[in-house]
């Protein structure tokens, strides 16, 4: 048993004057009852039950220690008591960690009717399109947009879907031709994102034939909103996710390249850290998005 286990088991050996009645309180063996108190006492120095055949009394250090353990398994108990009724409250402090590109473009925008809803909640968001490890830095949850996610024991939902297509400037497009298969790719300019899976190849797909087009970026990103930027100055071919493209080619910034086709979906996932379930405040943050990025445009469920 472990200090506290035998810290109970004492209490009730006290409480009910008797091994034999505790042991079956317990739903222990009598014999292993005193051998655990025989262990404690000489964990101890000293003895806390004075036994014979026919009566069991307390010492003083056993009174003593008696008067302790019920303070300390009563502290114990009003914790567990206050943390699983906390358990249901949406405040505290939550640690996000997000993708660059769409922490600012999507969830930057949401952010405040979030904290408005739920003002006893302190946020602390941190953006970096690299994948970190949220145990080690104490994330309660990690925003990652891919096409899927390897096996992990971290825990993770997907909350929306959004399409991953070509896209260039139609200055460049107008300048270099457009392109009418996937092989004409290999006569443009190519802007890259470094961090994707794709970096070196995209798998195209017109919903009945794919592709496989190995690409030699000419200009390369570690930032998706960089790379945009880029491909509206006209410096090439690149593919965005539609939740960074959706303004810019409304505003005639950008172009479809290849409009029939499309690289594979990329997914928000929201990956959790805890083993036994998300906090109220953790639930409440993915509820909250999951909602708003359903009437999100570029996005689907």
């Amino acid at each position: 048993m472990d200090r506290l286990s035998v810290m109970r088991a004492f209490c009730r050996i006290v409480e009910l004057n008797s091994f034999s009645r505790a042991a079956e309180d317990l739903g222990l063996s009598t014999a292993l009852l005193s051998r655990e108190t025989k262990l404690l006492e000489e964990s101890l120095g000293c003895v806390l039950l004075s036994r014979t055949t026919r009566s069991m009394t307390l010492t003083d250090n056993g009174k003593l220690y008696y008067d302790e353990c019920r303070r300390i398994l009563e502290d114990v108990g009003a914790l567990d008591t206050a943390l699983r009724a906390g358990a249901g409250v949406v405040r505290g402090r939550l640690k996000v960690n997000a993708p660059l590109s769409f922490g600012l473009a999507v969830l930057s925008p949401m952010l405040p009717a979030f904290l408005a809803r739920y003002p006893e909640i302190d946020i602390a968001l941190t953006l970096d399109d690299r994948v970190i490890d949220m145990v080690e830095g104490g994330h309660d949850v990690s925003i990652r947009v891919r096409a899927e996610l390897p096996d992990s024991s971290l825990v993770a939902r997907r909350l929306a879907t959004a399409d991953q297509r070509l896209y260039a400037s139609p200055a460049y497009l107008d300048a270099h031709g457009r392109p009418r298969t996937p092989e004409d790719l290999k006569a443009h300019r190519i802007c890259a994102f470094t961090l994707a899976d794709h970096a070196t190849v995209w798998a195209l797909s017109d919903g009945t034939d794919h592709h496989r087009v190995a690409i030699q970026p000419r200009h390369t990103a570690s930032s998706s909103l960089f790379l945009k930027d880029m491909l509206e100055a006209g410096q090439g071919i690149g593919a965005l996710p539609g939740f960074l493209t959706g303004a810019a080619v409304s505003a005639k910034r950008l172009e479809r390249v290849l409009p029939d086709h499309a690289l594979p979906d990329r997914h928000v996932f929201a990956v959790l850290a805890a083993r036994l379930g998300a906090d109220a405040k953790t639930r409440a943050f993915l509820s909250f998005v999951e909602e708003a990025l359903a009437s999100t445009a570029q996005l689907r469920p």
